[in-house]
């Protein structure tokens, strides 16, 4: 049976659950029973990479395919410590600009990142950047269904790549025909841009005995 590797692009289908219930799912009926968005389907990543929650992918490598597995995680394994410092005070008046009235239980973004509305009271409004899950043990069930599959969707066979700011980079430059045709769709199955590496001309320096 195939073991995981470092490196080897994987689908993997998961469900994250603290306390017993379900906070992240890939199985669309389990996502349907939580009133979640039931347009979900298995991830593909790249192990060792973080391309999903650090703790979850060092559980990939050595893994097997078609294998259920699960793992326990402490909060600081999974999404970290409360941290007081990130319950802030925010002025009434900053919401009011954006016509939005705050209730407690609310989640709003503010420059990328989210808070929960703890509560409202007179011009104050006290909210939460914490992970929603920051305290939390948690418990993953996931299982590896294919291996390096988009590689051998496109390509046929495995090549040599890096990958950089969500970026996957080719190394080979005879893909690049290849690569064209398919990019679209390679970002849209895996999430990520795909290029060929441009080859660097090194200068020699200019012979003097034939310069002439």
């Amino acid at each position: 049976m195939t073991i995981i590797k470092k490196n080897d692009f994987v689908e993997i289908e998961f469900t994250g659950k603290s306390n017993n219930e379900i906070f992240d799912t890939t199985n669309p009926k389990e996502a349907k029973s939580l009133g979640l968005n039931t347009n979900v389907k298995p991830v593909i990543v790249c192990v060792g990479r973080e391309m999903i929650l650090k703790s979850l992918d060092k559980q990939l490598e050595g893994k097997k395919i078609g294998k259920n597995y699960s793992v326990h995680l402490t909060p600081e394994q999974a999404f970290g410590k409360r941290n007081p410092s990130l319950i802030k005070i925010i002025p009434l008046r900053v919401f009011k600009q954006q016509n939005t009235m705050p209730q407690p239980g609310m989640v709003f973004q503010f420059d990328n990142q989210f808070a929960k509305i703890i509560s409202v009271s007179g011009g104050r409004v006290t909210a939460d950047f914490n992970h929603q899950l920051a305290g939390k043990e948690v418990d993953y069930y996931f299982k590896i269904n294919k291996i390096n599959a988009i590689q051998d969707f496109f390509f046929r066979k495995r090549f040599e790549f890096e990958l950089k700011d969500k970026k996957v980079i080719f190394k080979e430059s005879k893909l690049k025909p290849i690569i064209e045709v398919f990019k679209d769709k390679f970002k849209d199955i895996s999430g990520l841009d795909i290029e060929v590496a441009e080859k660097k001309i090194s200068e020699k320096p200019l012979d003097k005995k034939n310069s002439n």
